[in-house]
């Protein structure tokens, strides 16, 4: 017997998309802070949680009539995805990224933040925290690359790692609360 879509539930996709937001964001974070370098452990995660987990996370999301989510963990999916092409350099015929470039596009995501940021006033305070410390990541990094001050990307790596236990505390307060029945970790 097949069930109707529409009155068949889909799991809460959330958690699993702050999850790969979360922690492929503190990972990459290390980086810019200066505390590891950058390897092929960063890439796979980027690759793997943070761009595959948030765009079946995105894609869950739309299934779900969820506009917000879907944009978020789609967009931000594809993020990781266009960084790991930047740093692969896998067209040979175009010029890589420079710091003039990478600043303009860290400035674009970091635009994108702050208006999601907006979004999140009428949602929950631990979503306005990640956007909000999203938003500060992305400006950073981007004066970091257009002034070329690598204590500007170091301080950004520090908010960065904010971010993604911030985002992790998310998803994993989402689904503790949904397993207990009951609000154990606030959002």
């Amino acid at each position: 017997m097949s069930q109707d879509k529409q009155t068949s539930p889909i799991a809460n996709p959330a958690p699993l998309g702050l999850l790969g937001f979360g922690m492929t964001t503190i990972l990459l974070n290390l980086h810019n802070a200066g505390l590891i370098q950058l390897s092929i452990v960063i890439v796979a995660m980027g690759f793997a949680l943070g761009g595959a987990a948030q765009i079946i996370a995105g894609i869950m999301e739309f299934k779900k009539n969820n506009t917000f989510g879907a944009t978020a963990f789609t967009a931000y999916g594809f993020f990781w995805w266009s960084l790991i092409l930047i740093w692969i350099k896998p067209f040979s015929k175009i010029s890589p990224a420079d710091l003039t470039s990478m600043g303009w596009y860290l400035l674009l995501w970091g635009i994108f933040t702050l208006l999601m940021f907006v979004a999140t006033l009428k949602l929950n305070r631990g979503l306005q925290v990640v956007f909000l410390s999203l938003a500060a990541l992305f400006f950073a990094l981007s004066i970091g690359d257009f002034t070329g001050m690598k204590s500007v990307t170091q301080i950004g790596g520090y908010i960065g790692i904010f971010c993604g236990a911030s985002a992790m505390y998310c998803s994993l307060a989402q689904v503790i609360n949904e397993v207990y029945g009951e609000t154990k970790l606030p959002v």
